[in-house]
């Protein structure tokens, strides 16, 4: 016989057990949940796939705020334009003016009078961020760094940089020189799509000019991330910065960090940001240009459907959760009436995705169909009254 203080014990150790399930189910799911959030300490932060243009985090990234040395990304922009455009040349020379060789802050290192190649320019400008070498670049391209930031301004506007304004080539203090993570972000990827060919310099770990070697100060070039770029940046008034870079088996990374109070954070939170961007997401090819999506019916047609297709690749970039439970839908108003012509939008693929998120995508005629004859026209309709297999306006 079993004691009533037995059973009680017993049913209490059940009662216990089963609550540390529960509160160990609810931690399991929690973390599930939250297994592709993060949080970052940056004031301002976005982190986007280039090739999606995925927003994976975004944190205040079109508040405005301080770029510091990260403008210089635009100088090099304004630069590669004229290169590319063979205005100018790497060969070519700009002379150093006083006011470049007297700016303070992080310097190349050029002589007052002497002339420097636009190359070793570049290189000191994107490598050891000299605020020298922006100057000497602006003013031998424009005169001026006040018509230079003009220029700066003008790309920025083409680029979709709608909240930015350049007030200098440096990123020198200055109330109105002002721009936002989401806009650097979109200026790093104009950078790789506009001017591969010259990108290399990013990636440059060191360089050498006047007998002084100074590192690239881009932290995450010197951890194993795949990093290849871009731009530092530090101000009293910004914090510390950085848009960088990440390439991993074909897929870029593209991140914006600002406002964080040191360097050894800035490096810390740009690596942890690309390592889980990169492990948390991966690019899903759901349908390659001129894959049949979905065939649809045709009324008075030569042939009886016809094949939908995308007009480019479907990429998107989503998590593991959100690949498994996405759900696709053809949308589209029927009977679709022959003749069609080839790449005629006829239906919309409409794409859910978790917390309500739905992408929608034109579907397109892959191929061309011709109305039937008058007598094709007339076996149709008359198989519709007596078999009822056709529509008929």
């Amino acid at each position: 016989m079993i004691s009533l203080r037995a059973r009680c014990l017993y049913m209490y150790k059940k009662l216990f057990l089963f609550l540390v399930l529960i509160k160990l189910n609810l931690v399991i799911s929690s973390y599930s949940y939250a297994n592709n959030q993060i949080e970052t300490l940056a004031k301002y932060a976005i982190v986007l796939d280039y090739q999606t243009n995925k927003i994976l985090l975004n944190k205040n990234s079109e508040e405005l705020m301080f770029p510091a040395s990260m403008s210089k990304l635009m100088t090099a922009y304004v630069v590669f334009s004229h290169l590319s455009s063979n205005k100018i040349s790497l060969e070519d020379t700009f002379r150093v003016s006083e006011k470049a060789w007297k700016k303070g802050g992080s310097k190349m290192f050029v002589e007052i009078g002497k002339r420097v190649s636009v190359e070793d320019l570049l290189r000191g400008m994107i490598i050891q961020s000299g605020n020298d070498a922006s100057i000497v670049l602006a003013e031998g391209l424009f005169g001026s760094e006040e018509l230079f930031s003009m220029e700066m301004n003008r790309f920025a506007r083409t680029l979709g940089m709608n909240n930015t304004n350049f007030r200098n080539s440096t990123g020198w203090p200055d109330p109105e020189h002002v721009t936002t993570a989401k806009d650097l972000s979109l200026l790093a990827i104009s950078l790789y799509k506009n001017f591969p060919e010259f990108m290399k310099y990013y990636s440059e770990k060191n360089f050498t000019y006047n007998d002084i070697k100074q590192g690239n100060r881009n932290p995450l070039l010197y951890k194993n991330l795949g990093s290849d770029g871009l731009k530092t940046g530090h101000t009293e008034e910004s914090g510390y910065g950085l848009v960088g870079s990440a390439l991993r088996n074909g897929r870029r990374v593209i991140i914006v960090v600002n406002g964080l109070k040191s360097s050894k954070d800035r490096s810390n939170e740009a690596e942890r940001l690309i390592d889980w961007s990169f492990r948390e997401f991966k690019n899903y090819e759901l349908f390659d240009k001129n894959d049949i999506v979905f065939d649809i019916p045709v009324w008075l047609g030569n042939k009886e459907t016809v094949p939908l297709v995308l007009n480019k690749k479907l990429l998107l970039t989503l998590n593991n959760k959100q690949y498994r439970n996405l759900k696709l839908k053809i949308n589209y108003k029927g009977p679709i009436k022959a003749p069609i012509k080839k790449d005629t939008k006829l239906a919309t693929l409409k794409i859910y995705l978790d917390k309500g998120e739905v992408i929608e995508k034109p579907l397109y005629s892959n191929v061309s169909i011709e109305q039937l004859t008058f007598i094709g026209k007339l076996k149709t309709k008359l198989e519709y009254l007596l078999f009822g297999e056709s529509i008929i306006n």
